[in-house]
């Protein structure tokens, strides 16, 4: 039986029998999407009993409208069923500390993984990567990865350059149908699906083309059924547009239980794995790789990254200790003051939020009577790294004051602390495990909050010297 659909407006939800580019409900523009409605269910519903019974999951049907249920009280074991008691998420390590830390400590079972990146940042290698170590560490666990993209001889050439071992429980193909992957699902019964990537995947269901709006939310609604009841990690590749942002609309970040960003600066040979949602974990993680000709190579320090290799101090640099998740990075923050000829000096910065380092400046002009008004300001995050917690506002008004004075800071200097608008420096969160990550890689001095020596002052082999209002930062050095 044919399937009728039918456009609503993701707005306010109007519906239309056919496509109208501007919703005749609210006047929202390009916002109606195809939608199936009506008919009989499909093959592969999404329905609970559907999902298990397609992924090969035991299971009776319920044909009555009763739906399963257990007691909040009932504790799962390790395979789902009532009966033991774990304290936490039964995961799967995947072999790759940075990638685990980023989940929140491995793969969740049933978990559904949205992951977006630039073309060509390695994406495909990250998930191929993740699989050597899934089978290195479960090795009776299973995995299908689907390619609607490549080839399989493709995907096995790739494979292979990256030491990946199937021995009969990793299983490759390439399709672009969803209804076809669903029948693999269930002659395999995987415990790991890989899709790349969302944009290529369509329904039999819809007419529309592949990444329409429509099929991509079809294909995320009934990917997320599968996770849910057949307890498959389904991993979800999706394409970035160019603000930055994975393609498609929100409701498939809604859907899915973590979205992961894959990034790159230009001519770096870095990635950053970033966590912007996690339901298993924090959302503020990061993971650091390097790339090369064996793929992608994890690095345990990445303070190493972004901190200069100069020996000798310059005016304009200052070092930060930023906390990124649960990981202190030691990053390095540059700033050049010039005089301006033009009557609205510039305002330019890479790696911190534009905004703020116009408020620092403002903060400066006012509380330490620095001519900003009439200098151009040009910041920058040495490595290409993205700052966004104020702790760095320090080290970042530090860099300023050295720029304008033309004045070097000590190279073994650390500053941590949020600026107020009044001047004052703020307090910040785990002050103690910044200052442990600089002691470690041998900086000697931490210019810290007068508020924070409560919690640092024990710290052993560092001198901390505080500071309470951005005007004390000159006597710091024995001028002012």
């Amino acid at each position: 039986m044919r399937v009728r659909t039918q456009y609503a407006c993701s707005s306010c939800g109007t519906t239309s029998a056919k496509w109208l580019g501007r919703c005749s409900g609210c006047g929202e523009w390009n916002t109606l999407v195809e939608e199936r409605v009506g008919g009989e269910a499909p093959v592969y519903a999404s329905s609970r009993d559907s999902v298990l019974e397609m992924a090969g999951v035991h299971g009776a049907l319920v044909t009555g409208g009763a739906s399963d249920w257990v007691l909040l009280d009932a504790e799962a074991d390790a395979s789902g069923e009532p009966g033991s008691n774990p304290q936490h998420l039964r995961r799967y390590h995947t072999g790759m500390v940075e990638l685990d830390r980023v989940l929140g400590g491995g793969l969740v079972p049933d978990s559904f993984v949205l992951i977006g990146g630039d073309p060509g940042i390695g994406k495909s290698t990250l998930l191929l990567q993740m699989a050597r170590g899934l089978r290195e560490k479960q090795p009776d666990l299973k995995i299908l990865y689907v390619s609607g993209e490549e080839s399989v001889d493709q995907i096995r050439g790739r494979a292979h350059r990256l030491g990946v071992v199937g021995r009969k429980h990793f299983f490759l193909a390439a399709e672009t149908q969803l209804e076809r992957v669903f029948a693999t699902v269930k002659e395999l019964k995987p415990q790991v699906l890989m899709m790349d990537s969302l944009q290529t995947f369509s329904s039999g269901f819809l007419e529309s083309a592949p990444g329409s709006v429509g099929q991509v939310r079809e294909i995320a609604s009934r990917l997320m059924a599968l996770a849910k009841s057949a307890g498959i990690s389904v991993w979800l590749v999706g394409h970035v547009t160019k603000e930055g942002s994975i393609a498609g609309p929100k409701t498939v970040e809604h859907m899915v239980d973590t979205v992961l960003y894959f990034e790159a600066e230009g001519g770096q040979t870095y990635r950053l794995l970033r966590a912007v949602k996690n339901r298993f974990g924090s959302s503020r993680e990061l993971g650091v790789f390097e790339m090369d000709g064996e793929g992608l190579r994890e690095v345990t320090n990445p303070s190493s990254l972004f901190l200069s290799e100069r020996r000798e101090p310059v005016p304009g640099t200052a070092i930060s200790a930023s906390l990124e998740g649960s990981r202190p990075i030691l990053v390095e923050l540059q700033a050049l003051v010039a005089t301006s000829s033009l009557a609205m000096p510039r305002r330019t910065s890479v790696g911190l939020d534009s905004a703020r380092i116009s408020l620092i400046s403002a903060i400066l002009e006012k509380h330490m009577h620095l001519p900003m008004a009439e200098c151009d300001l040009f910041f920058n995050v040495a490595g290409g790294l993205r700052l966004s917690e104020p702790a760095c506002d320090l080290a970042a008004a530090a860099a300023i004051w050295s720029s304008a004075e033309e004045r070097a800071l000590p190279a073994d200097w650390v500053y941590i602390g949020e600026l107020g608008l009044t001047g004052e420096i703020r307090r910040v969160a785990f002050p103690e495990v910044r200052i442990e990550e600089a002691k470690k890689l041998g900086f000697k001095t931490m210019v810290v909050p007068r508020s924070a020596l409560d919690r640092c002052g024990k710290i052993s082999g560092v001198r901390l010297l505080s500071i309470e209002r951005i005007e004390e930062l000159p006597k710091l050095y024995g001028k002012g």
